[in-house]
């Protein structure tokens, strides 16, 4: 865990007010620019030293082999791996004859602040050289939000004391050496040097760099151009070679004097264009962001995240460093999708190198909840690159055996990239949560030339998927046998109760939104059988239920395995790298949540009894080794009155990067988790749900809490809502005309531009007492009280390798 004594609590910025070199990788990942197309990890200006240097493309990829003690039939063959492209950040400094290295000579000072509402990282440090000269340095950075193409950095350096020569050479970089990813060699040789050298240029513009990747073929270009201004002579010289292009500027300065440097970035890239289309690309965009300026990409930049917070922001009244770690995840997963444009959204986002890069079902199933009723538009790039995908999903399903798409575990352009069948594979709920997330974009939009274009087709591919794995026995009743769920501590198992619900939903709502579309379903080749017997599925599913216990078993027969040696495995967390598969699969542990999360998405499905109990039941076997169970059982704690638990979970999932409570945030942040911080307050303590295509909410706060406000997009309407401990306020601010129909606490609401609605807020009592978690487990307290925090990071983590194992996602 780390000390946050370096990171003040500020409700808008996050700043680092020294910088300590063994945590280099975890806050070059905290202060990460991107914006869904452009990701630049918070390395040092001058590029040393580094805990992981990062600059990504998104979905720029590079093949490598996928090693197997013994291969199998449909097996994949070949990995994925994100590149890390030419690095742009680069700006190198010498005073007189000394090369800026804060490892070197006395740093008297040192702070980077990341503004949330500006979008800006900035950076300000004294050091004085071996040679005796002090020296002052600002720099500023940002990823355009608004030019999706472009990055940009001001960089200013002064002398404090005497007078001095300062030489800055401003750099483009590519195949910069790598902290390996993983032992074994075959990956290890895939990675170094990927890109080939295809072509450069410069002129008295800029200058461009442009490779190509040796395995997957995709070509790139970056390019970088200057404005330089001194108060007297200035020499600048130009070199450029294959993989490195520099420009060197060389002045003389006096106290009082700066040099000010602005370089601008471009990056492109394709797998289909020519190289000149890519170099006209990355030119075209240096253009661009030469004639606005650096003033202008500031002020675009504050304009658009002025608009994003106005219906995004979720103010926490009682808890400042929640408040500050909610802004934090929500600008993050801003940053992850923003300008995605119908590429994937790693599960890292594009802050570092974990899980290769490669995007799960946390897109569809943490961070799309987030961007549909905030930023909509980027959740429909997100289904739409899903789309683009389908054709690789349907031969994959045909490589199966099986009708339909069958969309891949993990990866990066489309094909299944898990080399681990019963963590991969086997888990199929992934093609229900991408179902799942086509129903809650149209819900919450009224979206129908999105159906029409990919939703409808995304839906009925699943759905088919759905049917041909199922099957109906003896007695009518339809199993979904050996599935994987979201607990990847059970596996291969009968009847997962969140698989189950979740294909049964995904077969209904492919039926109902054919019977709405019937010219799209039809040229689907979807008829009126099918679709019937898609509803007979869903309305005969199996749904496993533990009468003797009085709870819903997580799989058939789940609850009769032998219970896990938990007060054994108190320090052996996380349990993957201390107990084989095997003894996992054999017992009653849980990874994360999983039937807790069907309760929160199939509510409906379960009485608020059931909640209690099962809650109760799972709490006690829910270890938390993944980074996405917090803030479901957030969710789920709070609708059945444990508030104080809640809020402790809630806090975790917030925190879990700025503490580093994973142990493995250097190789980027969890971006799936940052999204379910936004989800256990608004769904948590909010009470958000959608039922049969309305808002509804039920809210209600822990005690440490004093108020919440946050707003959400619902049908092209901005909804507010402000809850205490008392009562509600729900006001709609989109125009004289704006309308919502919503249900409080069961009770229908029409909400009115200009006319709030006021409800008390109901009390909540538990129907159980707090419940236990394993030993050593218990959530970190919201309140700060440390002395009851069970939940420590484990040292094993601290390789950042074992995030490129397919079997290891924490």
């Amino acid at each position: 865990m780390i000390d946050r004594g370096n990171y003040p609590i500020d409700p808008w910025w996050l700043r680092e007010t020294g910088l300590p070199l063994d945590t280099l990788a975890h806050s070059e990942s905290l202060f990460a620019l991107s914006n869904g197309h452009i990701g630049l990890r918070g390395n040092l200006d001058e590029g040393e030293p580094f805990g992981i240097p990062g600059t990504y493309l998104n979905s720029f990829y590079e093949r490598r082999p996928l090693p197997y003690a013994e291969s199998g039939y449909g097996y994949p063959e070949s990995g994925q791996t994100l590149v890390d492209v030419t690095n742009g950040k680069l700006i190198r400094l010498l005073v007189d004859d000394w090369p800026l290295d804060i490892r070197y000579g006395e740093l008297h000072g040192h702070e980077r602040s990341l503004d949330f509402r500006s979008g800006i990282l900035e950076r300000d440090a004294e050091w004085t050289s071996p040679g005796g000269k002090r020296i002052h340095i600002r720099s500023r950075r940002l990823v355009s939000l608004t030019q999706r193409a472009v990055a940009a950095i001001e960089y200013v350096v002064e002398p404090v004391d005497q007078p001095a020569r300062f030489v800055v050479q401003s750099e483009l970089v590519a195949n910069e050496p790598q902290p390996p990813l993983s032992a074994d060699p075959r990956v290890a040789t895939a990675l170094d040097r990927p890109l080939q050298a295809v072509s450069r240029d410069s002129d008295d513009e800029g200058v461009t760099l442009i490779h190509r990747t040796r395995s997957s073929g995709q070509l790139m270009a970056a390019g970088m151009t200057h404005r330089i201004e001194t108060p007297g002579r200035a020499d600048i010289d130009v070199d450029v070679r294959e993989d490195w292009a520099r420009t060197t500027v060389i002045c003389e300065l006096r106290p009082g004097e700066s040099l000010r440097l602005v370089k601008l970035l471009a990056y492109g890239w394709s797998s289909l264009r020519s190289e000149t289309a890519v170099a006209d690309q990355v030119g075209a965009a240096l253009a661009a962001a030469r004639a606005s300026g650096w003033d202008g990409l500031v002020d675009q930049q504050r304009a658009y995240l002025d608009d994003f917070w106005d219906a995004a922001d979720v103010e926490v009244h009682g808890h400042a460093e929640l408040q500050q770690a909610v802004r934090f995840a929500l600008f993050h997963v801003l940053q992850s999708g923003a300008r995605a444009e119908r590429r994937a959204i790693p599960s890292k986002g594009l802050t570092g190198n974990g899980y290769d890069g490669h995007t799960f079902w946390d897109t569809e199933g943490f961070v799309l909840p987030v961007l549909t009723l905030t930023m909509p538009g980027a959740a429909a790039d997100a289904l739409r690159w899903r789309h683009s995908t389908l054709d690789l999903a349907k031969e994959r399903a045909e490589v199966l055996g099986l009708r339909g798409a069958a969309f891949p575990w993990r990866t990066i352009r489309g094909q299944e990239c898990s080399g681990y069948w019963p963590a991969g594979t086997a888990a199929f709920h992934i093609n229900a949560d991408i179902a799942e997330a086509v129903n809650r974009y149209y819900l919450a939009t009224g979206d129908d030339q999105f159906i029409e274009e990919v939703g409808l087709e995304l839906l009925v591919e699943t759905a088919r998927l759905w049917r041909s794995l199922g099957h109906h026995d003896r007695d009518g009743r339809w199993h979904l046998p050996g599935m994987t769920g979201p607990d990847e501590y059970s596996a291969v198992a009968d009847d997962n109760v969140f698989t189950n619900l979740m294909a049964a939903r995904n077969l209904r709502v492919a039926a109902e939104t054919a019977a709405r579309h019937p010219a799209k379903a039809r040229a689907l080749g979807v008829d009126p059988e099918e679709e019937a017997a898609w509803r007979d599925a869903a309305g005969a599913v199996h749904i496993p239920y533990d009468d003797e216990l009085g709870v819903h078993p997580q799989s058939e027969g789940f609850t009769a395995y032998a219970e896990w040696d938990f007060e054994g495995s108190r320090d052996k967390y996380p349990l993957l790298l201390h107990a084989p598969y095997f003894d996992l699969y054999r017992k009653q542990v849980l990874k994360q949540a999983d039937l807790l999360l069907g309760m929160y998405w199939c509510t409906a499905e379960f009485s608020p009894e059931q909640k209690a109990r099962n809650f109760d039941y799972y709490e006690r076997l829910t270890v938390r080794d993944s980074s996405l169970s917090a803030s479901i059982q957030a969710v789920v704690a709070a609708e059945v009155g444990q508030l104080d638990l809640a809020y402790d979970y809630a806090y975790e999932a917030a925190l879990i990067d700025l503490l580093d409570l994973q142990d493995n945030t250097g190789s980027g942040l969890h971006i799936a988790s940052l999204g379910g911080a936004w989800t256990a307050l608004v769904a948590g303590f909010g009470g958000l749900r959608e039922r049969e295509g309305v808002l509804c909410f039920d809210p209600a706060l822990p005690d440490g809490l004093a108020g919440l406000t946050f707003s959400v997009r619902w049908r092209g309407v901005r909804l507010r809502v402000e809850v205490d401990q008392s009562e509600v306020t729900y006001a709609v601010h989109d125009g004289p005309d704006a309308s919502v129909i919503l249900m409080h606490a069961g009770e229908q609401v029409t909400v009115t531009a200009g006319s709030p609605v006021v409800r008390p807020v109901k009390e909540r009592p538990p129907l159980l007492p707090r419940p236990a978690q394993p030993p050593g487990r218990e959530p970190l307290s919201a309140l700060g009280d440390r002395s009851r925090d069970g939940f420590e990071p484990s040292s094993s983590r601290r390789s950042f390798g074992m995030d490129a194992d397919p079997r290891w996602k924490v």
